[in-house]
């Protein structure tokens, strides 16, 4: 009879195999929820730059640069945050626009992810 002495089966039981498909569900979902929310912010201040350096919005009134916002807002589909919610200021002659705002995403039951967001033009 030959026997493997020195050699040690390896490989991936159904167990492990149910373990690890679990955790990578679990980092999938919690990757489906999360992205969106940084895809926001990214394009919150892409619109905020865009705005900011607008050469025709540079002496315009806080209420049409807060037009111009809704109106990009509302291409991109941004409802995280409204045209109010935007801080407009000036630096050295310069728009500076800002918003603080916070995302909280939902995950099970009671559970849910807070995002905190301070987003600027420049």
């Amino acid at each position: 009879m030959i026997t493997n002495q020195g050699f040690k089966q390896r490989g991936l039981t159904l167990t492990g195999m149910m373990f690890w498909s679990i955790i990578l569900v679990l980092v999938a979902v919690l990757g489906m929820k999360v992205l969106p929310v940084y895809i926001d912010d990214a394009t919150i201040k892409k619109n905020l730059a865009a705005i900011a350096s607008d050469n025709s919005l540079q002496n315009a009134n806080a209420s049409q640069i807060r037009l111009a916002f809704s109106k990009r807002a509302q291409v991109d589909s941004i409802t995280v945050i409204s045209a109010k919610d935007i801080k407009i200021t000036k630096d050295k002659g310069k728009l500076v626009l800002s918003a603080s705002y916070i995302v909280e995403i939902p995950l099970v039951s009671n559970i849910s992810l807070k995002f905190d967001f301070e987003t600027t033009s420049d």
